[in-house]
């Protein structure tokens, strides 16, 4: 409530200005937590479609007071879910491959040029066409499925503001029934004409 009261001083009374100067003041307090080191929190498993995707996360937190909070299991929990729905393959840009990135503008660079796009633009087509890849595959640039107007990043960046303790999600694994496996092509036309011939 102080925090209100000292915005709208500092606006001179405008709602507007103060809402800005409330959310600026919260992300400046955000990046201060960043740098803390968060060794507690919870491992979190999420099953769905009767076990047919499985999410295994790990998310970090600076206390074990914290990593007990109804709020933050809640946090934890549709994290895990949103992994389960959205298919992410690393947590941040950071962690992919330089040489995936070189080997996916290769791509996007020949498709840009095959639409008959002039050379001069296919650089910044690619760009764009990166940071739409990220949003794909990395965790924290994606948008939440239950909320597609937050980023991953920015529900994080909520939750340390709402607990004042530094959060990073450290890591998942995903499992789906099959994922990888050859399954065999089986045609039932076939399987019933050779029962008949038998």
């Amino acid at each position: 409530m102080m925090d209100c009261k000292k915005a709208l001083v500092e606006t001179d009374g405008n709602i507007e200005d103060a809402m800005v100067y409330l959310r600026e003041k919260g992300l400046a307090a955000t990046n201060k937590k960043a740098g803390r080191v968060a060794a507690e929190g919870i491992v979190e498993a999420y099953i769905h479609m009767g076990g047919k995707i499985g999410v295994l996360v790990e998310i970090n937190c600076e206390t074990d007071f914290v990593a007990k909070n109804e709020g933050f299991k809640n946090f934890v929990k549709d994290v895990a879910m949103h992994i389960a729905a959205a298919n992410p393959l690393y947590v941040t840009k950071e962690e992919v491959p330089m040489e995936e990135i070189e080997k996916e503008k290769e791509i996007l660079r020949a498709q840009a040029l095959n639409e008959g796009k002039p050379e001069k633009i296919v650089d910044k087509m690619v760009e764009g066409r990166v940071s739409k890849y990220y949003k794909e595959i990395c965790l924290l640039e994606q948008p939440f499925v239950k909320n597609p107007d937050l980023t991953i990043e920015d529900l994080v960046k909520e939750q340390i503001m709402t607990i004042g303790e530094n959060v990073k999600i450290r890591r998942f694994a995903r499992f789906q029934m099959g994922e990888g496996l050859e399954k065999k092509e089986e045609n039932f036309a076939e399987e019933v004409a050779k029962q008949l011939n038998a």
